[in-house]
């Protein structure tokens, strides 16, 4: 397993295709790995060079005291690109991930030749959403954000009908290392690009979950309505629109990572 150091953090990460291949960087969200992506993985591989990683403070990375920045997550990105001598990627990420990727769009463009933008805004959440949801880490650990996140991550139908889907998630979250959640939260909690949204120039995909509780798609409908000529997709979803509906995500992403290749 590859590691990169950004910013005193050892960051894991996996490639995967061939090195030929335009690069495909995938970012997870909040309480996710890099295995939110398999499914993407499996169906992209074939065409691109896919990057993934865990983000600071998930997974096999380095779980650093907090708070964490928007900034600092997305210098992560850059390290590993820098270290695989990527020079441009098309960019996915989906709520933190999403967010992070937006970043890159804004603060450096020349990395970034398309931005995907998953169950996700240029703002998410507020000061008292994130300042309630580390108090309850604090008071009752990462079971409890497992409690509240899981109903909104999948919808109650998906939850019932794919429950071995469902658990590895769960499973995810808990184990998520408390200083890395609060660091990622904070980061949330602090980060507003709603102002920065006119400096991108890349193209963009919004993929929205119609159900989605965490970032709903109204978040995506203000991202769209500042930047013509990007497209929205609607997807009967919750949050991890990825897996709940990965053909059409796939199908989508599909679309127009062909169209900007």
């Amino acid at each position: 397993m590859p590691t990169v150091s950004s910013s005193g953090a050892r960051i894991a990460y996996d490639v995967h295709g061939n090195a030929g291949a335009p690069a495909l960087l995938f970012l997870n969200s909040i309480g996710s790995t890099r295995a939110l992506w398999e499914r993407q993985r499996r169906a992209f591989a074939g065409d691109y060079r896919i990057v993934l990683y865990d983000a600071r403070g998930h997974g096999q990375s380095d779980a650093p005291p907090g708070p964490y920045t928007i900034a600092q997550l997305a210098q992560d990105a850059l390290a590993i690109l820098d270290a695989e001598r990527i020079a441009t990627a098309q960019i996915c990420g989906l709520s933190l991930g999403g967010l992070t990727a937006l970043w890159l769009a804004v603060h450096a463009p020349d990395r970034v030749r398309s931005l995907t933008m998953a169950n996700t805004g240029a703002r998410i959440g507020s000061v008292e959403f994130w300042d309630a949801r580390m108090a309850l880490v604090h008071e009752r650990g990462m079971k409890a954000v497992a409690d509240v996140a899981i109903p909104n991550w999948f919808t109650e139908g998906f939850r019932a009908r794919e429950p071995a889907t469902v658990q590895p998630f769960r499973d995810d979250i808990e184990s998520t290392p408390v200083e890395g959640y609060l660091g990622c939260s904070a980061a949330m909690r602090d980060g507003d690009l709603r102002e920065s949204l006119t400096a991108v120039r890349c193209p963009v995909l919004a993929i929205a979950g119609a159900s989605d509780r965490s970032t709903p798609p109204e978040l995506l409908q203000f991202v769209h309505d500042r930047l013509p000529g990007s497209r929205l997709v609607m997807l009967q979803a919750a949050h991890i629109s990825n897996v709940e509906q990965e053909t059409a995500f796939n199908a989508a992403l599909s679309t127009f990572l062909a169209a900007h290749a």
